[in-house]
């Protein structure tokens, strides 16, 4: 492909598209100028072309560091879609393969090199790009530099390497997931006096919303069921064993769920990520071993049914549903156990008391997030710096949640813990407290003569599920506190001795029913506001894509997204001159695909 000019003639050539979003053109004038630069945007936003179109317009080679080789595959075969010359290098290349990619390097015939942060760093490596000219060095997924991260990795601290022996190379740091003190690292790592480019992390087509865990799989099964059936989602689980359960729980109830962890073994990674790539009804039910980079832009709900470990890990997940810009939604399931499983594995961890300090900060404002009473986009927006108002698109908006005074409760855990101390010269699990004020009769009440202390049977006014709710949200206000390292007991909080002396007020969220959440939509079609010819069209279309994604192996969105394939309906095209005027659609796709479209145009609305 000749090298373009001007990036504006670039990004309508190739890519489809009249004019830079945000700030693409920024980003790009940085790099064409030579200056680092560093990118912060949401999933979805257009990081790529950022580095993308001074790949077609500076002299050189772009080298892009990505983490994973499922990114690189699936950038690389997005970019040949549309005609750009890119290649990766990594372990999955015969040593046939990766030797033809250095020759097409060297010969001038790459734009764009995707290489692992791994293999980057290998002498051999950073020896052969000293034999080519490098234009741009482009650093993806940025935050794994930072210990104050969510996805730490000590090997992007490496990558300071570019700067000392390419100093005249421009940098481009690009993630979608940074707080403040993150991108301080970033930028001392790794830029020189950088542009910030700091976008809104604003995702307003997705619906918040968090429950209360009661039995996960069947409350994840009626999620999906009622709001999102035949439909691609995501549903992240802390556990391999947990990834399985639910997978095969969905899949006997006629879900196309699957199961991906770190614990299978590569080739079958492999196979169930080209199936949820290729897949329109696919759940993959993963560990966060899976997700990073996903393009996939259909994916319409990502569940989480454990409390993720940061509210950084949890945004960046949810980002990869609605990737298109359509309805998607993000639902969690959060109840005690995943307090107390979350404590444990700080506290059980191996690492130093910085690295438990850090852990202990991010989970708290997980809890922040999943406990707040306000809108949930203003919490997670504020996370990250950024001022908003309630954004009328998440439970907490759309349902108000009813706050009850806790005081009393409170004080009755206080005591009721206190006084099993006491009586027993040990303390005891959530369970065992809220058995006894219940009055419960277990054995291990009537082991410890439990039933004969002043606390029993006193919280007989609430059940068991509130209970273990308000428990819970203590815990989030430091009121009470688990300590794992003693089977998990219950412990008087910081502010228990404010509580009892009426120093503080003690609010929660009162128990509800499971949220409604939004609308149920009836196809692709109704979401894009498709009617009558053009609606007829389009589902036309999405046949004729389907037929062709099989056909040639490739996922349908790496062909035509349905937003593209709206647009062709909306001006149902009867000349190739037509398309010029749909976005997203550069040269190259005209050329494959119009002969095609006309015919199909024509069929369909001639009839």
């Amino acid at each position: 492909m000749k090298r373009f000019a001007d990036p504006h003639e670039a990004l309508k050539q190739v890519f489809g598209y009249d004019h830079f979003r945000g700030l693409q053109a920024q980003a790009v004038a940085a790099a064409l100028e030579g200056r680092d630069a560093l990118v912060l945007m949401p999933t979805g936003g257009g990081k790529s072309l950022c580095y993308q179109i001074p790949a077609l317009v500076k002299d050189g080679l772009t080298v892009v560091v990505s983490p994973l080789i499922a990114l690189m595959q699936d950038q690389v075969e997005s970019l040949a879609e549309v005609g750009v010359r890119a290649a990766f290098l990594n372990s999955t290349q015969t040593s046939e393969d990766a030797m033809r990619v250095r020759r097409e390097v060297r010969a001038g015939e790459i734009d764009l090199l995707y290489v692992a942060p791994e293999r980057l760093l290998t002498a051999g490596m950073l020896d052969f790009l000293d034999t080519v000219k490098v234009a741009l060095f482009a650093i993806d997924e940025a935050h794994c530099v930072s210990i104050w991260g969510h996805d730490f990795r000590p090997v992007y601290g490496e990558l300071a390497i570019l700067r000392e022996r390419w100093p005249s190379v421009p940098r481009m740091a690009l993630t979608a997931t940074a707080d403040e003190r993150t991108r301080e690292e970033i930028v001392g790592r790794l830029l020189v006096q950088p542009d910030e480019l700091v976008a809104s992390f604003d995702r307003p087509n997705i619906y918040y919303s968090v429950v209360e865990k009661r039995n996960v799989k069947d409350q994840l099964l009626r999620f999906i069921r009622n709001r999102h059936p035949g439909e691609c989602g995501i549903v992240y689980c802390l556990s391999r064993a947990n990834c399985e359960l639910i997978a095969a729980h969905l899949e006997a109830a006629g879900i196309n769920a699957l199961a991906y962890h770190a614990g299978m073994l590569p080739e079958d990674r492999a196979q169930r990520l080209a199936r949820f790539q290729r897949e329109e009804d696919i759940v993959m039910v993963a560990t966060i071993a899976f997700g990073m980079g996903i393009d996939k832009p259909n994916v319409r709900f990502v569940a989480h049914a454990d409390l993720p470990k940061s509210v950084e890990g949890y945004f960046q997940e949810t980002g990869r549903a609605g990737r298109d810009g359509l309805p998607a939604e993000a639902w969690m399931a959060y109840g005690l156990n995943d307090v107390m499983n979350q404590n444990r594995f700080i506290d059980q961890s191996d690492a130093d008391d910085n690295w438990r300090r850090l852990q202990r900060q991010k989970l708290d404002a997980m809890l922040g997030y999943a406990e707040t009473c306000e809108c949930r986009r203003v919490r997670l927006l504020a996370h990250f710096g950024e001022a908003s108002k309630p954004c009328g698109n998440c439970d907490n908006c759309r349902r108000p949640p009813k706050m009850i005074d806790a005081l009393t409760e409170a004080k009755m855990l206080i005591s009721c813990i206190w006084r099993l101390q006491q009586k027993s010269g040990m303390s005891f699990g959530a369970t065992h407290v809220v058995d006894v004020l219940l009055g419960a009769k277990t054995e291990p009440i009537l082991r410890h003569g439990h039933d004969q202390v002043s606390t029993y049977g006193i919280g007989t006014g609430h059940t068991k599920q509130q209970w273990r709710s308000i428990v819970r949200q203590l815990i989030a206000q430091h009121i009470l506190w688990v300590d794992t390292e003693n089977f998990s007991v219950l412990r008087l909080g910081e502010k228990a001795n404010a509580v009892l002396r009426d120093e503080i007020a003690v609010r929660v969220r009162a128990s509800v029913a499971e949220d409604g959440g939004s609308a149920n939509r009836s196809g692709a079609a109704e979401a894009l506001h498709l009617t009558g010819r053009a609606k007829r069209l389009f589902e036309a279309l999405r046949r004729w894509r389907a037929a062709e994604a099989r056909a040639s192996g490739k996922p349908a969105y790496l062909i035509f997204t349905d937003r593209t394939l709206a647009q062709i309906s909306k001006k149902h095209p009867r000349r190739e001159e037509d398309f010029d005027c749909i976005q997203g659609l550069g040269r190259k796709k005209i050329e494959r695909y119009a002969p095609d479209i006309l015919r199909i145009t024509a069929e369909t609305l001639d009839d």
